[in-house]
């Protein structure tokens, strides 16, 4: 005789950065398991892969992850793990009054959104009528290219990975980054002065990205201290 099959509930979210609604369902036993491997093995590759698959099969196959910003991504799968394993994660958080001690905190993971930063613009002006369009990192942007998370040693990289479009004459004349080669990108991104530069920065610094800021009280000193948490991997303990 058959075994009976088990009836899993569907709710519903909103992309951050399309408002498009979607359905999705926890991640079921099988699923679980492939995440609990890929940690194990401690290899980001390993990792993004995992949660590229659950996503995937958890929003029944019917969006492109491939294309989609890292932030809707994160923010997807945040959502799929509050339903499947509990709504309230439980952090160890370092306090920084004293850089040692650690503490305890709950985390209703519903109150966890996509914030984007001040003043945040996708168009950076470089003078001249010259400018770049930029695009937001991938989750294949991060696992076709090696690259963990943003930071100095990749900024090269991370920027070649999300020019959209490069113009001149105000827009007149464009050039499609896909017809260059790695080098020719490089060799342009490293022609930018110190402020074109750091308004490159600026729109990684200020891109949409999962943030919560959440108020700690050290155990042993009694001092309250607000952190801001960012990033999938914040917050879960």
């Amino acid at each position: 005789m058959a075994l009976p099959k088990l009836t899993t509930p569907t709710y519903e979210l909103e992309i951050p950065s399309t408002d498009e609604k979607i359905k999705y369902r926890p991640f079921l036993v099988k699923e679980e398991k492939i995440l609990m491997m890929a940690m194990e093995t401690k290899k980001e590759s390993d990792i993004v892969q995992a949660v590229k698959e659950i996503v995937s099969e958890c929003t029944f196959n019917k969006i492109n992850l491939g294309t989609m910003p890292m932030f809707d991504v994160e923010y997807i799968f945040l959502n799929i793990r509050s339903k499947s394993v509990g709504e309230v994660s439980k952090l160890k958080l370092l306090c920084p009054d004293d850089g040692k001690t650690y503490a305890d905190v709950e985390l209703d993971l519903n109150e966890v959104k996509v914030q984007v930063g001040d003043d945040h613009t996708n168009k950076i002006e470089l003078g001249d009528g010259k400018g770049i369009i930029m695009t937001y990192p991938t989750i294949n942007s991060f696992s076709d290219s090696g690259i963990k998370d943003i930071n100095a040693s990749n900024m090269l990289d991370v920027i070649s990975s999300c020019i959209l479009q490069i113009y001149e004459q105000e827009g007149k004349k464009t050039y499609d980054p896909k017809d260059q080669t790695k080098k020719e990108l490089t060799e342009f991104i490293e022609q930018l002065n110190t402020k074109q530069f750091r308004d490159v920065q600026k729109f990684f610094d200020t891109m949409p990205k999962l943030k919560h800021e959440i108020k700690i009280k050290n155990p042993k000193t009694k001092k309250e201290s607000n952190i801001t948490l960012t990033g999938l991997n914040d917050f879960f303990g």
